[in-house]
């Protein structure tokens, strides 16, 4: 397919990859970032633009992967009559893009994308449309570049599965970097943890979450979690957590 991307942050730069090596045509690519595009284009050997008004009017799928809160302002001005455009936001209703074209919809990569990463990650694919031609090609585009999961999906569905996705990737990463800091105060070296952060994440393709669940709060350990808990007595903040958390677990049936 002839796509343009319009963005060049860490979800364009990811897809753009993608679909290169998957034998796409990237003819350009739009940013109000004119560096960041030029130099998109430049490892993609392809045009960049920073001017709305030349964006090509040709291609077959147009990919606006900017963040949530820009999708308004990017569209401004963008006419594509007849063209099949997706944005790539999963709190955002593909209604926003009526106005560009009679073919718009959503093609949510549910990964975590850094425009550094050196190898292209599997990227489940969450794809919506409006009509019956915006969906065939949005699902053949996410064929084309997804080892894993294309599922068709609705706003309602994305936003629910956002909420879960920031569950599991935003909050977990936040009680890594509460653990790391909490290692570096206490002369503790974080990186002996990641097997074990590496384990209990592998452990999950071969069983549910909660059959994987483990610790003294399951165990109903109060010993072990007064312990924990007369440590954590100089980190309130990781106190606070560790008590809400052994809470929920304890009540988990």
């Amino acid at each position: 397919m002839d796509i343009v991307i319009i963005g060049s942050g860490n979800v364009a730069a990811v897809l753009g990859r993608k679909f290169k090596a998957a034998g796409h045509n990237i003819v350009q690519i739009y940013s109000r970032n004119a560096s960041a595009a030029t130099e998109l284009a430049y490892e993609w050997d392809t045009e960049s633009t920073n001017y709305k008004i030349l964006i090509n009017k040709n291609a077959d799928v147009y990919i606006i992967a900017v963040s949530d809160d820009a999708i308004d302002d990017v569209i401004v001005d963008i006419s594509l009559p007849g063209r099949v455009v997706a944005h790539t936001a999963a709190s955002v209703p593909k209604e926003v893009l009526k106005k560009v074209t009679q073919h718009y919809g959503v093609f949510y990569p549910l990964q975590s994308l850094r425009k550094e990463m050196e190898t292209l990650p599997d990227i489940p694919i969450f794809f919506d449309g409006i009509d019956a031609l915006t969906k065939q090609k949005l699902e053949a585009l996410a064929h084309s570049i997804s080892a894993e999961k294309v599922v068709e999906g609705n706003d309602n569905d994305r936003l629910k599965l956002h909420v879960a996705a920031v569950m599991v990737s935003n909050f977990t990463n936040h009680l890594y970097a509460l653990a790391e800091d909490y290692c570096r105060k206490e002369g503790l070296d974080f990186k002996q943890l990641l097997p074990l952060i590496e384990e209990t994440a592998m452990r999950l393709k071969d069983t549910s979450a909660k059959q994987a669940q483990t610790g003294p709060a399951l165990r109903h350990d109060s010993e072990t979690i007064q312990k924990h808990l007369e440590l954590l007595k100089e980190h309130p903040q990781l106190k606070n957590i560790y008590v809400l958390l052994t809470e929920s677990i304890q009540q988990e049936k």
